[in-house]
């Protein structure tokens, strides 16, 4: 079973206290990136996995979705998913992505939002996917960037100068990290971008876009604490899709 620190009571409340969930998708700096690679969503099945507070959910009906389902596995996240949410063509679900079984009718679109780096192995999810998406159908996600990821401790170094940098020793070496997060003993799981690509292609999947996410200059601009993640990526955007049958 995958971690679930989102239910310990430290993290969950330090959670509770960013941008992303205070203010939903628009408090994402990275949303718009991702919204432009989404399909259109008109009377579409999604599925949102590692759902949160399940402000996706929300968007994607706000899109015309026509039914969508969100999957976590922290109860904490999905009582306040259900608390901001009154439509009955949304649905939570709780459920370990480590261990996930997809039955039923085909979906649309899967999206996942920052939930992947947690698990040990992203493999067998994908080929999951594969099979519960209709031919022509998107995955759209993001994770925590490799270069982000790969070493330990994460964090800047600086020189005597003052100038910062950020290290990449151990960025081979994939595995378990584990970090003090909003709380102590944050277990993620580090993969080079090559182990994520090359996992989708196996699956089956056509890479659509790729993106290693930075700020633009209007954003670093409207919030100057953005200035550091242009000067390494954190976050690796991808949109992939199943080939329509010939």
């Amino acid at each position: 079973m995958s971690q679930n620190i989102y239910d310990n009571q430290a993290f969950f409340e330090g959670y509770a206290q960013l941008p992303r969930s205070v203010h939903g998708l628009d408090g994402a700096p990275e949303w718009a990136s991702l919204r432009a690679m989404l399909p259109p969503l008109a009377g579409k099945r999604v599925l949102d996995l590692g759902c949160g507070y399940g402000w996706f959910c929300r968007s994607a009906r706000e899109q015309g979705a026509a039914e969508v389902l969100g999957i976590d596995l922290s109860s904490r996240m999905l009582a306040r998913a259900a608390e901001l949410t009154r439509d009955p063509a949304i649905r939570y679900c709780q459920g370990d992505l480590a261990a996930l079984t997809l039955e039923g009718e085909p979906y649309d679109l899967v999206y996942s939002s920052l939930a992947l780096h947690y698990l040990p192995e992203v493999a067998p999810l994908f080929e999951q996917l594969f099979d519960a998406l209709h031919p022509g159908a998107s995955l759209v996600f993001s994770v925590e960037h490799p270069i982000f990821t790969c070493p330990q401790p994460q964090g800047w170094l600086q020189d005597e100068q003052g100038r910062r940098s950020w290290p990449i020793n151990g960025y081979q070496a994939e595995g378990r990290r584990t970090s003090d997060w909003l709380a102590p003993g944050v277990i993620k799981y580090h993969r080079t971008l090559g182990s994520y690509l090359n996992a989708l292609i196996t699956a089956g999947f056509r890479l659509e876009r790729v993106e290693e996410w930075g700020p633009s200059a209007e954003q670093i601009a409207a919030n100057p604490a953005l200035a550091e993640e242009a000067e390494r990526p954190m976050l690796l955007l991808v949109a992939a899709r199943r080939p329509a049958m010939r």
